[in-house]
């Protein structure tokens, strides 16, 4: 096994049980480089064992430190459970719940582990400082904006990097900040009673005192992990909800001060990319770099005057003349056309499009006959053979259809040849039950069959989600 830095995984089985207390058990044998990187992982993990939160038991540690054994848990990371939502923009309610409980778990270890921690443990600095905040800022600066060959002036650069310091270290809700925190570092481990799967969190030797805000940005906005703007919105009240149990929040004051950090953190992992891909010539980085550059597009085109804009415009214009250079302008992450079809109510509303492109197409179905008019057919759904034989055989549903197809087909088209990778087409009616859902199943099957790409059906009212996969070449 390989973790993400150049300590070294082994499983191996305790045949018996004198390492876990369990014959026949796994464990994890670690061989590390760095003395003082292993001494921190191994005290923060006994300390976070001792507050009860969820982490790797550590057995057995060898004299020198250089290399120890620990719980084994097994093999589901929290990024490749959300395999499917970080590929499609759309993620499932199990990956949403999954990405909640990740959360609340997170404020509960900011909290929990810093009560009693010996910082002086931290490698290789005990606290998020002014020294460490330019480190990072210098990092991004030399590994990534100067191989990009962008012009900028060094001092005033200097200038708004010294600022940002600054705004940094005056975030007033300061705990054990994990640093890495990211859903490669989040092992799903199921409990043996309930069979629920509980986040447990790994590689935090890099952590120190710090403000919460950090690690926030550092989940949310993770290069690879793909969340729209309203799931992350909605975690971010997930994680104040949980936050407010240990300490008092101000949330408009902490979504102010998420804004820098989120930004500086999008610069240091840009820094981090281009020293692994340019220099170190490590793939697995280069390709990152589309992604952390469409965070940072993002950022750019949500900019609110008085705060970021204003705080720090020379660094702004640094970073948007750097986005629009021609070695990143085409350079995207390219994924696949995928149409969300959905079914709804209108008592409900129209259903939110979550990939942030403002809805598509929305069909209204209610002036088509209604099967909900009759008892019969009050228990049944647009999917049931007795409503789909009424609507067929009434024959209004097929002319509303076929002209539904024809804008909609032409408007797949031109998504495929520009590269588009979402839309979203609803359909609704009175109760989202019958006319909605048999128009959205037809027009997902539709979709599938002519273009081969992949269909999402979500009928809302009924809480049904489902995929027809992309035919493969």
């Amino acid at each position: 096994m390989q973790g993400g830095s150049n300590r070294q995984y082994f499983r191996a089985s305790d045949a018996t049980g004198q390492i876990s207390g369990q014959a026949g058990q796994s464990y994890i044998h670690v061989v590390g480089t760095s003395r003082e990187e292993n001494h921190a992982f191994i005290t923060m993990a006994r300390h976070f064992k001792a507050q009860g939160l969820h982490v790797p038991e550590v057995y057995q540690v060898s004299r020198d430190e250089m290399e120890y054994d620990q719980q084994d848990l097994g093999n589901q990371v929290l990024f490749d459970y959300i395999a499917e939502g970080r590929k499609t923009g759309v993620f499932c309610e199990e990956e949403k719940n999954m990405l909640r409980a990740t959360m609340r778990a997170l404020a509960r270890f900011q909290i929990k582990g810093d009560e009693g921690m010996d910082y002086s443990v931290c490698y290789p600095q005990p606290e998020f400082n002014h020294r460490s905040i330019l480190w990072d800022l210098n990092y991004f600066k030399y590994c990534f904006l100067k191989a990009t060959g962008v012009d900028f002036q060094e001092d005033k650069l200097e200038n708004e990097f010294e600022k940002m310091a600054d705004v940094l270290l005056q975030a007033p809700v300061k705990a054990f900040m994990y640093r890495d925190f990211q859903s490669r570092n989040v092992m799903l481990v199921k409990n043996a009673g309930s069979g629920e799967l509980t986040p447990y969190f790994i590689d935090f030797q890099g952590g120190r005192k710090g403000p919460v805000y950090y690690d926030v940005a550092s989940f949310l906005w993770q290069a690879k992990a793909n969340l729209h703007d309203d799931l992350r919105q909605e975690l971010i009240e997930v994680y104040l909800d949980e936050l407010k149990q240990y300490t008092t929040v101000d949330k408009e004051a902490f979504i102010a001060t998420l804004k820098h950090f989120v930004l500086f953190r999008t610069m240091q992992v840009l820094g981090a990319y281009g020293f692994r891909g340019y220099f170190e010539k490590k793939p697995h980085f280069l390709q990152s770099i589309p992604f952390a550059l469409a965070n940072l597009r993002t950022l750019l085109k949500h900019k609110e005057e008085g705060t970021i804009e204003q705080t720090y415009p020379y660094l702004m214009d640094v970073l948007q003349r750097m986005t629009e250079m021609k070695q990143f302008k085409d350079v995207g992450v390219h994924k696949p056309l995928v149409v969300r079809v959905f079914s709804f109510s209108y008592k409900k509303g129209i259903p939110v499009d979550a990939s942030g492109n403002g809805g598509g197409f929305v069909f209204d179905c209610r002036g088509v006959n209604n099967p909900g008019k009759y008892d019969r057919y009050n228990g049944l759904t647009g999917m049931d053979d007795a409503v789909i034989r009424f609507i067929e055989d009434d024959g209004e549903m097929k002319p509303f259809l076929e002209a539904a197809y024809q804008m909609v087909d032409a408007t797949v088209k031109r998504y495929m040849d520009r590269g588009f990778e979402n839309l979203m087409v609803s359909f609704g009616c009175t109760g989202g039950q019958h006319r909605s859902v048999y128009g959205a199943e037809r027009m997902a099957q539709h979709l599938n069959d002519l273009f081969g790409i992949e269909v999402q059906i979500i009928h809302r009212e009924q809480n049904i989600e489902r995929k027809l996969l992309a035919r493969t070449v």
